[in-house]
């Protein structure tokens, strides 16, 4: 069901305006848009790297590992899930991925920064695109499975994300979340990411209780790339004035093809069934009871 957030009416349908009270959201950059104020730009993401972002990740090793892990947890934790919400779609490359690894699936996402939603209607031209903040989803026990990946470390109030979540999704419905880990790794690169955290695996774990969440499944991955990533981070502590924050995805393609190497090793590790205990980020797979 949709949700008003004007008069707290739910309603279904095709379009976006209130049964009960009549609302219907403005529209931004085409999207329909529930949170307009944020729609420029907001502390979360600098969307001035929308664009170069967007042609960076289809080649970059963690961002094709990262959808290769996703889909298959997806694939196996939630294998009768006829519709999913992505919170912070970013430019769609993982909406794309999932699109291409489940091309039945009812596909929804959403963005704060209209910017990065046009990029997403040209990766996933059959997803409901929509503009909002992922504190308030307009939605209502909606989809069976709901995914934020590597957003909710960029919210301050990333209970009211969780929340919102499992409000958005059916009794027995799916959540899968990755966020970075640890806060000894704590740099400029986060800075300038504009995060708010990194997490420890028992913060994450409370807070997704505390939500009202069944943990299904969580282990860290960038395990084997921990010793290189912390040495990265290390340099990163006193950077130069010309740092580049995207400079991590601007590497070799030699040593690109060796690092996602590593990490399909890790993820086959994985899904034998091994949680691993330390890592540069964190996969947690949680259901709504």
């Amino acid at each position: 069901m949709k949700l008003c957030l004007r008069c707290g009416a739910t309603f279904s349908g095709k379009g976006w305006r209130c049964e009960r009270c009549g609302y219907d959201p403005p529209r931004v950059d085409g999207f329909p848009s529930f949170a307009p104020e944020l729609a420029q730009g907001h502390a979360g993401f600098d969307p001035a790297h929308f664009a170069e972002l967007a042609g960076l990740e289809a080649g970059n090793f963690w961002f094709r590992a990262r959808n290769r892990l996703i889909a298959w947890a997806l694939g196996r934790y939630f294998p009768g899930a006829r519709r999913l919400l992505e919170v912070g779609c970013g430019t769609g490359f993982v909406l794309a991925g999932i699109a291409a690894a489940f091309p039945a699936l009812e596909l929804t996402g959403s963005e704060a920064a209209a910017e990065g939603l046009g990029f997403a209607a040209q990766r996933v031209p059959g997803a409901a695109l929509i503009q909002m903040d992922a504190r308030h989803i307009p939605f209502r026990s909606e989809f069976d499975a709901a995914g934020a990946f590597d957003v909710i470390e960029h919210i301050e109030d990333d209970r009211a994300v969780l929340r919102a979540m499992r409000e958005a999704l059916v009794p027995g419905g799916g959540l899968l979340l990755t966020v970075p880990q640890h806060p000894f790794l704590w740099s400029e690169y986060d800075v300038r990411a504009h995060h708010v955290r990194r997490y420890r695996r028992r913060e994450l774990r409370e807070k997704l209780l505390e939500a009202g969440f069944e943990i299904v499944r969580m282990t860290s991955f960038v395990t084997l790339l921990l010793p290189l990533l912390y040495a990265s981070r290390l340099a990163q502590r006193a950077p130069n004035a010309d740092y580049d924050p995207l400079a991590e995805l601007k590497i070799a393609p030699w040593l690109n093809s060796l690092l996602e190497t590593v990490l399909d090793a890790e993820r086959v590790l994985i899904r034998a069934g091994l949680s691993l205990p330390a890592g540069g980020s964190l996969l947690l797979v949680a259901r709504r009871p």
